[in-house]
């Protein structure tokens, strides 16, 4: 029986279970999104509703990280962004997933070079839940959801690639090609 000063305690799979859930919620087919998640391991998942994402190369992310060691760079995605980050290995892109408004800011009206909002209109390649190294396929939670619904805040994402950027200009490594 559980008392209200008992701590509640939530197993990773169960986590990984209620985050799988809110994600299908972005699709029409579920069973189809499973199979696809099933079979390459990325399931293509609409943006605009549940949430939207922000792409950016990673070559902002490894300059703001300060490092191209794969944890390394989790590591400091999970701390400085405190929400969902997930990448692509293939084309190095980096996605950190934040509520549906924040394609209302005014820094993402626009399409840059290395960062780009994608919203209503959009649909994403959303890795499975359990995927969470980067030797489980082409592309893997660096950052997985806490729970459900929780996202990164906009305005963490906007500091982040300011910095990042910053860094890119201090540090000829950076540059993008």
């Amino acid at each position: 029986m559980h008392t209200s000063q008992e701590p509640l305690l939530t197993s990773g799979a169960e986590r990984d279970l209620a985050v799988e859930h809110w994600l299908l919620s972005a699709t029409a087919d579920n069973d189809r999104a499973r199979a696809e998640w099933k079979e390459s391991g990325v399931a293509l998942l609409r943006c605009g509703t549940l949430f939207g994402a922000v792409r950016t190369s990673g070559v902002v992310v490894r300059a703001a990280a300060g490092t191209d060691r794969p944890r390394e760079v989790d590591a400091y995605l999970a701390q400085v962004l405190a929400g969902p980050v997930f990448s692509d290995r293939v084309i190095d892109c980096y996605y950190v997933l934040v509520p549906p408004s924040a394609g209302t800011r005014e820094a993402w009206a626009a399409t840059h070079e290395d960062a780009e909002y994608l919203g209503r209109g959009h649909y994403l390649g959303v890795p499975k839940v359990t995927a969470k190294t980067p030797q489980q396929g082409r592309s893997y939670w660096c950052a997985p959801m806490d729970s459900a619904g929780v996202l990164a805040s906009p305005e963490a994402v906007s500091q982040f690639l300011a910095f990042g950027r910053y860094q890119m200009a201090c540090d000829a490594t950076y540059a993008i090609e």
